[in-house]
């Protein structure tokens, strides 16, 4: 696991475990619709309570291969992950490559485990069951970090120390106050 030597971002929540929800009520129902409307925004396809400064054990999610398909959307409260461990190897650069919105703009290559399972509760408190495989399973799996207070570039293989600190120097990323909001490009497109 790589440790980078300097915060890549400001706000210290992304770095600490998340609290669980104790309340399933309006104020949670609204928090989720933030985060769903924050993550269709971005676009992403998945969106963690902690990447919004809110240290709650929350996540939202939205996959679908085309624009025929109903996307697989939900939300997933106070979660527990179990899955097979990752094949051993090097990831493939292609086929293996993720991004993260709490590091927009890049994307490397990282071993996941191919099988989940996120057991947990949705919005309203009712127990929830996900069983996923593939790319789904990589989405829970990364946004089930996020409620541990860990980015996927710190499960990045050494390697990537070098890059990974130019990008954070270059972006001036690390500096109170610099953040980027996915609306601002929304409205600049």
């Amino acid at each position: 696991m790589t440790v980078l030597p300097i915060r890549i971002h400001g706000d210290p929540v992304l770095h600490e475990p998340a609290a669980p929800v104790i309340e399933f009520d309006d104020a949670l129902r609204h928090l989720v619709a933030d985060m769903f409307e924050t993550m269709d925004a971005a676009p992403g396809v998945g969106l963690a309570a902690p990447q919004v400064g809110v240290g709650l054990r929350v996540f939202v999610y939205s996959y679908g291969n085309d624009a025929s398909e109903k996307p697989w959307r939900g939300v997933v409260v106070n979660p527990t992950l179990y899955m097979t461990p990752p094949a051993a190897g090097v990831p493939d650069e292609h086929d293996e490559a993720e991004g993260c919105l709490s590091f927009p703009g890049e994307r490397f290559p990282l071993r996941r485990s191919e099988r989940v399972v996120v057991t947990g509760f949705d919005a309203h408190g009712q127990p929830l069951r996900i069983e996923a495989e593939g790319w789904r399973a990589r989405i829970l799996q990364h946004e089930y970090d996020h409620l541990d207070g860990t980015i996927y570039i710190d499960r990045l293989d050494s390697a990537f120390d070098r890059v990974l600190l130019r990008i954070v120097r270059k972006r001036g990323w690390g500096v109170a106050g610099n953040s980027w909001n996915p609306m601002d490009e929304r409205l600049e497109g």
